[in-house]
């Protein structure tokens, strides 16, 4: 801690005690810390840095209950109450009977955390008993792990009834929990470098079995609705928890962390007597855990195939359950600024997506044309409700292709198609409104109807980014009739729901319509944008296309450092192409983006191989220039 604290020095040319983020790299390389296939220097100089921290906390622990024992002793004599005969209460802090109870049952290393757990008016541990703790410790083997009455009390700490994390905590400071772990003492104090992951691989993972605890709880109805149904239908709540603790175990070793994770887990169950269905399940989860967060994020999940694709994957109702459980609790547990209304909304989606094509059965493949029918029946049912006959409406809806019916929601078609209806000159169409929660989580809905126009696509994107909206989905549909007719759903630069204000949604339209009255000059305009100044993270654009010949579209996944005016930049390069973009979606992890393009050429198909190559170069190159100039 002293030498971290003259390099900060240093560094700084002046007194600073603040390790930041912006030293971490440079301290490494002063401390000779070197990259390798097992991970970056930073990391494993933090991975010191924050078990360093541990073992003095472990140390004031100690201490702070010494000098409070100091300060009783003088006030009052000692109230004694026997536990058994290994524990008892002294002035309501647990301590050993006698300094040989861990020596001549070592088993009582664990059994002290069962007993706080079931006990929740124990203050804590007396200072001598962590000090015996600390000594013990070594007593935990392989004859000790292998033995099953330990193994039952480990697995009986799942079950406490009081602040089962709270009792992980402890064992993970006195490096009880990584002893009799080995592979969870290897994450101990494990970081990844970047703005995304906020915590250590340990204590994100005791952060993601709390995310679980808490869903049990009444205050979590509201936060969690579907995470709070789910976990009371759990017929073994034990198996979540293992999953939780084991998801990212497997982190800094180099390799698919998932799937050594998977290997642990397997382990761990076998050997503590869990059946081979359980394991397989646990197994399953570890291996799968991103899999869910994936397809909500990164697939259009109003597509049929996509959620028969995924519940394919899944299997059953029971695996999807504990997925879910697990994505939620991981994603809170990742990132505080992670989780917010928009992803929620997108989870619950695909939950309830897949369940449905489950209680279906996975050999019923869902009829498209069936779907198409039911959404127009039901638009043109809402319309006729708004005094709007079929044949009004029918003349806008005639015009759209399939996949505006198959991706878009009955009462949104409705909506738009009022609007369209209602306005009566040439110039675009612009409207704003909140979203419906249930479905959209609280963002607000732009609506763009605009005929024989191109740049459309990059007109919103830099007229949303200049009001400091965060563009978190788009839909991008070509009519017929030669209108471009596009959805984007916003929230604020916090990612947070702008409301149901009439006055902002003014401000939004009135942009648009600023903007897209623009887009024939726009090689020029972008060029004067000017973006916000962000330190970046020297992590170099990427880029990733499939070809999707099923669907005739071209995929690219975009991750690259986050910055203002991203979307724009990205919008402009596809104009360059000649690209049209179909579908976006839209994500922000930290410091860096995760978007993900469905593309055609100008014609609605594929983009040649050449063209894509040539994208991807263009994409990586002035991306990256841009955060230089930054």
């Amino acid at each position: 801690m002293w030498r971290i604290r003259y390099g900060i020095h240093f560094l700084a040319k002046r007194a600073d005690d603040r390790l930041l983020f912006e030293y971490q790299k440079e301290l490494a390389k002063l401390f000779g810390y070197e990259d390798n296939d097992k991970g970056l220097a930073v990391e494993k100089f933090m991975r010191e840095y924050y078990r360093t921290v541990l073992a003095v906390r472990e140390l004031n622990d100690v201490l702070l209950q010494i000098l409070s024992n100091l300060i009783q002793a003088k006030q009052n004599s000692s109230n004694i109450i026997p536990i058994d005969q290994h524990f008892q209460l002294r002035d309501n802090f647990i301590e050993v009977t006698h300094p040989k109870v861990f020596e001549n049952y070592p088993s009582a290393l664990l059994e002290i955390f069962v007993i706080l757990g079931n006990t929740p008016d124990i203050d804590g541990i007396q200072a001598d008993t962590i000090r015996l703790i600390r000594e013990g410790r070594g007593l935990i083997d392989d004859k000790f792990r292998n033995d099953s009455h330990n193994q039952k009390l480990f697995l009986d700490l799942f079950s406490v009834r009081y602040g089962l994390v709270t009792q992980l905590k402890r064992m993970k400071r006195y490096y009880i929990l990584g002893s009799y772990l080995p592979e969870f003492g290897r994450v101990v104090g494990q970081m990844q470098f970047d703005l995304f992951h906020r915590y250590t691989v340990d204590e994100h993972t005791l952060l993601v079995v709390q995310n679980m605890r808490r869903f049990s709880l009444r205050s979590a109805e509201e936060s969690f609705p579907v995470a709070a149904h789910v976990i009371k239908t759990l017929e073994k709540p034990l198996l979540l928890y293992i999953a939780g603790l084991y998801h990212d175990i497997g982190k800094g070793r180099g390799g698919d962390h998932s799937e050594l994770g998977a290997v642990d887990a397997k382990s761990f169950c076998e050997r503590h007597g869990i059946s081979s269905r359980d394991t397989n399940l646990v197994t399953w989860l570890v291996e799968k855990h991103l899999l869910m967060s994936y397809y909500s994020q990164k697939r259009d999940v109003s597509d049929p195939d996509e959620i028969h694709q995924f519940a394919q994957v899944v299997g059953d109702q029971t695996r999807l359950d504990y997925l879910y459980l697990l994505t939620v609790a991981d994603m809170c547990g990742t990132n505080p600024d992670i989780w917010n209304s928009w992803r929620a909304s997108l989870l619950r989606q695909l939950y309830l997506e897949t369940k449905r094509a489950l209680r279906r059965g996975l050999e019923y493949t869902a009829d498209k044309q069936e779907q198409i029918e039911e959404t127009r029946n039901l638009a043109l049912h809402k319309l006729h409700d708004k005094n709007i006959s079929t044949e009004q409406a029918m003349q806008v809806l005639k015009d759209m292709d399939d996949d505006y019916f198959i991706r878009e929601g009955h009462l949104d078609i409705a909506w738009q198609v009022e609007e369209i209806l209602q306005h009566n000159t040439d110039k675009p169409l612009v409207s704003a409104r909140a979203a419906h929660p249930k479905y959209w989580g609280q963002a607000t809905q732009v609506f763009v109807h605009v005929k024989d126009a191109s740049n459309v696509f990059l007109a919103a994107t830099t007229a949303l980014e200049q009001l400091n909206l965060n563009i978190v989905d788009a839909r991008l549909y070509s009519s017929c009739a030669g209108f471009t007719t596009d959805t984007f759903y916003v929230l604020n630069e916090n990612f947070e729901p702008l409301g149901d204000d009439p006055a902002v949604f003014a401000k939004i339209i009135s942009a648009l319509e600023d903007e897209l009255s623009l887009v024939g000059e726009y090689s020029e305009i972008v060029k004067r944008r000017t973006p916000r100044n962000l330190k970046q993270l020297a992590t170099p654009t990427t880029t990733n296309i499939i070809q999707d010949s099923n669907k005739n579209l071209t995929i690219l996944e975009v991750i690259s450092p986050d910055r203002h005016g991203l979307l724009a930049m990205i919008g402009r390069i596809f104009a360059k192409f000649n690209i049209q973009v179909q579908n976006a979606k839209i994500s922000t992890l930290g410091e860096r983006v995760e978007d993900v393009f469905f593309l055609t050429d100008i014609d609605g198909k594929l983009i040649s191989e050449d063209i894509c190559e040539k994208l991807q170069t263009t994409l990586c190159k002035e991306l990256d220039l841009h955060v230089k100039k930054s």
